[in-house]
């Protein structure tokens, strides 16, 4: 029986593996990069219920899978565009009402 994702988010996620009882999903990198972004987008929107209200295991599930699905992001994307106020730097200026969208490449 799956464990993890179904108390809340049934049916969230079009195809996953099975192994023991902790559902894994679709390898990320077998994901073309629309479905790359739409299984991020889904697992960023439930990360806080998973926080709140998920048991430790699918909290544990919940990480390795962000963490996978991250580290494809990044690895398809290693120029992607920082946002100055995403950076240490940044962050200390903020308080000067510089934006933290992308709006200049980082460093």
């Amino acid at each position: 029986m799956l464990s993890c994702f179904r108390g809340g988010y049934p049916d969230r996620m079009n195809e996953h593996d099975e192994r023991g009882d902790t559902m894994t999903g679709v390898d990320p990198d077998r994901l073309d990069d629309q479905q790359l972004m739409k299984e991020l987008e889904t697992i960023h929107r439930t990360r806080h219920d998973t926080l709140l209200y998920g048991s430790n295991d699918a909290l544990r599930t919940h990480n390795e899978r962000m963490a996978q699905l991250e580290g494809e992001y990044l690895r398809r994307n290693p120029d992607r565009r920082v946002a100055a106020g995403r950076t240490r730097e940044g962050a200390r200026e903020r308080g000067s009402g510089e934006s933290a969208t992308p709006g200049t490449p980082g460093t």
